[in-house]
């Protein structure tokens, strides 16, 4: 998980919550997506990518592989994105 104890405990009841196992779980990769969509993109693209991260990793079967493939996909995705103000 993250290394930030109060942050794994947080992660661990929400994954209780959600029925999901923490060893597929990546903080780190997460948070990276959100950092490089809101500093590449905009700030409301930080929950946005991380969502459709996970959802892609869902469809994909899940597990940590495909977390792995997905997160590293939408970090890419943000950091080459190229739109402009008027796009937004």
């Amino acid at each position: 998980m993250s290394g930030d104890g109060f942050l794994d405990q947080w992660v661990a009841a929400l994954a209780g919550e959600l029925g999901v196992a923490t060893a597929d779980i990546d903080v780190q990769a997460i948070l990276d997506v959100a950092r490089d969509a809101a500093h590449n993109v905009m700030r409301p693209a930080a929950p946005v990518a991380t969502f459709m991260a996970g959802y892609a990793a869902g469809l994909k079967g899940g597990g940590a592989q495909h977390v792995a493939d997905s997160t590293a996909a939408a970090s890419a995705a943000a950091l080459a994105w190229q739109g402009t103000a008027e796009a937004q």
